[in-house]
């Protein structure tokens, strides 16, 4: 009998804590079932001419068996998943996983599966994104004032940087690192780990801790491939990437601290807002959270309310 072909992939170096939490899952999947599966890595899918996008249409057509993106790319197929791109939802990482692990998961594991051929085993944390730039200091929103930032393709993520002055420009990943790179787009928005990932920090020296969105990346199976396997592989399955939820989400923490330094060690400046400026930042959004409240109704606006 042949082995079940097994294909992991995503969209940055090995090294980083997503990649390794792929290889958590293939080892642990080797180890149970030895030569009866084969499993593969393709750990970003950038350095074979793909945008970073593209990982959903290749986990979802089964050239992938499974692999990992922000929830943002999916917003404009299943609009209730821009939910969980509102502004300044989540005090802290804790608060955000509790939701993420609880009835806030299970409603986007509902909405992705019912039009999506995906299965939905899990949720990866990208964490709170900042904001660095090119130009200057950014401690008010008034200090985004006709910054072009790029943003996830999101309507949500948008209008919160329309809000706060900024000019958002929606766009994928690789069209994003060019931007920076030729300075025709002065700012973007990530977790410092993302930012010291794909280099931004070597053109942008200024960065700001504003903590404005919490990102998860949904862990897709190729939905025809995981229901056709044998119910020992799919509990298998199941098990390996909780516990390397668990894990990647310990080493998020860890590339956070040290992308922190690296940032630093770079010569950057790095501003953390006084709680009187956070709290301008937050202010500015509201209009969007009370159109939000509109959109999606109050039973799911309860699945996101600030702990």
């Amino acid at each position: 009998m042949s082995p079940i072909q097994i294909r992991m992939g995503g969209y940055g170096p090995a090294t980083t804590c997503f990649s390794r939490a792929l290889q958590f899952i293939g080892d642990r999947l080797t180890a149970k079932f030895g030569s009866d599966v084969d499993v593969k890595y393709v750990w970003n899918i950038m350095d074979f001419g793909y945008r970073a996008d593209d990982i959903l249409w290749l986990a979802e057509s089964g050239v992938l068996t499974l692999g990992y993106q922000s929830s943002s790319y999916l917003t404009d197929r299943i609009p209730e998943l821009g939910l969980v791109d509102l502004p300044f939802l989540f005090a802290d990482n804790a608060a955000a996983r509790a939701a993420i692990d609880g009835r806030l998961g299970e409603f986007l594991t509902r909405r992705i599966e019912e039009k999506t051929n995906y299965r939905i085993l899990g949720y990866f944390e990208n964490g709170f994104r900042h904001i660095s730039n090119r130009l200057r200091d950014v401690r008010t929103p008034s200090d985004l004032a006709g910054m072009r930032i790029r943003v996830l393709p999101s309507d949500i993520q948008a209008k919160t940087f329309a809000l706060l002055g900024a000019e958002p420009l929606r766009c994928d990943l690789t069209e994003a690192i060019s931007g920076i790179k030729a300075g025709t787009i002065d700012a973007q928005e990530n977790p410092l780990a993302n930012t010291v990932t794909y280099g931004v920090h070597k053109f942008h020296p200024f960065h700001t801790l504003t903590s404005h969105f919490y990102i998860s990346r949904p862990i897709f199976l190729y939905r025809d491939a995981f229901d056709a396997w044998p119910r020992e592989l799919q509990d298998a399955m199941r098990d390996a990437v909780r516990d390397a939820v668990l894990w990647q989400r310990d080493r998020a923490v860890e590339e956070d601290r040290d992308a922190r330094l690296a940032i630093e060690q770079q010569g950057c400046r790095i501003v953390e807002p006084t709680l009187a400026e956070h709290a301008a930042f937050a202010a500015a959004v509201i209009p969007l959270l009370h159109e939000a409240g509109d959109t999606y109704g109050a039973d799911a606006m309860r699945l996101v309310a600030r702990s």
